[in-house]
């Protein structure tokens, strides 16, 4: 984890998103064979990241409480992501963004389209909330937060494109800035999006780990096409 975040900053890229997954909270690789170093707590993985990721990094995953959150500020975090525990408690949005600014505050979203209707899902994606999208977006920016990030659980992985028409339609509700993710599987994928829809940003992950050169092939094709990158 730590060789990729070295890597990725070599790439020079925008920002680094990062979802803690792990069930128990453990992160002890328990092969003592393996050269990559094990890491015992989530606030040890968060500080050495920070050590050689000179990007924004944003940290989200096994956030609960207010304490959860200093912890991942505090060990090198410049943001944090929350997501169900928004779903369970919107008080806690409004917590970290009067401690820590709304610039700090990313909602992240987990959505299938359901009847035509995209619909939120908490728990890693697991359970349905019978929320709509869209009134959870207004809720979270009432709430006070600074930043939305949407993920397509139908598309993600599946190298299909964005959800182009959903993110469209996000962008009609809110002021906040919308990070898209889930479907990227070719760099004109970003560019399709980034023509229909005036995106904040754009996220993926599959397609930088197994795709050679797909992060500068994007950066190149998005700026050919007049779009507005960093």
């Amino acid at each position: 984890m730590i060789n990729q975040a070295s890597r990725y900053n070599e790439w020079d890229i925008d920002e680094l998103v990062y979802v803690d997954i792990s069930r128990y909270k453990e992160y002890d690789l328990r092969r003592d064979d393996h050269k990559i170093k094990s890491y015992f707590s989530i606030e040890e993985i968060i500080k050495e990241i920070s050590k050689v990721c000179f990007m924004p990094l944003t940290f989200g995953g096994g956030i609960k409480t207010i304490e959860d959150i200093d912890l991942r500020i505090q060990h090198g975090a410049d943001k944090i992501s929350i997501n169900t525990a928004a779903l369970m408690n919107i008080d806690l949005v409004t917590q970290a963004s009067r401690k820590y600014g709304n610039q700090c505050v990313v909602i992240s979203v987990d959505y299938r389209i359901i009847d035509n209707t995209p619909i939120v899902f908490s728990h890693c994606g697991q359970e349905n909330t019978g929320l709509d999208l869209f009134t959870w977006i207004r809720r979270c920016e009432d709430a006070g937060a600074g930043e939305l990030f949407i993920n397509s659980i139908e598309r993600d992985g599946m190298g299909n494109g964005y959800d182009i028409d959903t993110i469209r339609e996000a962008y009609k509700v809110t002021s906040l800035p919308i990070i898209a993710c889930g479907g990227a599987g070719d760099p004109y994928d970003f560019v399709d999006l980034a023509n229909e829809v005036n995106i904040s940003g754009i996220a993926a992950g599959n397609i930088f780990h197994f795709t050679e050169r797909s992060y500068p092939r994007a950066k190149q094709l998005l700026k050919k096409n007049n779009i507005n990158v960093r």
